[in-house]
């Protein structure tokens, strides 16, 4: 079984943090902009790691060091605004994609929203990402409007994505069944997560 950690982002995680934005966005946000959202109190950035347990050699050659060691595949984050979420940064490794982390990182967002009693999320995407567009879709995520050529790179429109009722009872029975779906999905193909963070659904 493969272990994975899912928590805070925390500032040692930081390098891997911009190198993953790097990859997935071209580099969206510095280190110093990260940083900024750890210690803002109305933000909620996630991190999603492999840990490896086991000795693994130090920079001495002569001594190892026992403990885990943490490999970044995923990061979620959004910001607490009123009564809304705005999801900002959903990322997982190219690498890593299709194994269902980026589900992973979406419920615990939403799971965070229902904690800070907040009301709805929403979010902006490519309209050409499909996947994500999928997933978001599958998360009860419905198109609400477009933002023209709101990504600079390519000049593509954003799809303004729009999630409400998130403090309804039957949400949280509906995010309690993503959560069982989810998991065993990951324990069939060989991933065990350990929660990091208090989940009071």
């Amino acid at each position: 079984m493969n272990f994975l950690e899912l928590k805070p982002l925390t500032s040692e995680l930081l390098p891997a943090v911009v190198e993953l934005d790097r990859l997935c966005f071209g580099g969206l946000w510095s280190i110093d902009a990260y940083q900024r959202e750890i210690d803002s109190p109305n933000s909620d950035l996630l991190s999603l790691s492999f840990v490896i347990d086991h000795d693994w050699a130090a920079t001495d050659k002569d001594q190892k060091t026992k403990g885990n060691k943490q490999i970044l595949l995923g990061l979620g984050c959004l910001w607490a605004i009123l009564e809304e979420a705005h999801i900002t940064i959903l990322a997982v490794h190219p690498e890593y994609r299709h194994q269902g982390f980026g589900q992973v990182l979406l419920l615990d967002l939403l799971k965070s929203a229902v904690n800070r009693h907040l009301e709805w999320a929403t979010l902006e995407v490519r309209s050409s990402n499909q996947p994500a567009l999928s997933l978001y879709q599958k998360f009860g995520f419905r198109e609400v409007g477009r933002r023209r050529r709101y990504y600079q790179d390519t000049g593509e429109d954003a799809l303004i994505l729009w999630l409400s009722g998130l403090q309804r009872p039957e949400f949280t029975q509906t995010l309690a069944n993503w959560h069982q779906e989810t998991y065993e999905r990951l324990s069939r193909i060989g991933w065990s997560i350990n929660y990091q963070q208090e989940i009071n659904l």
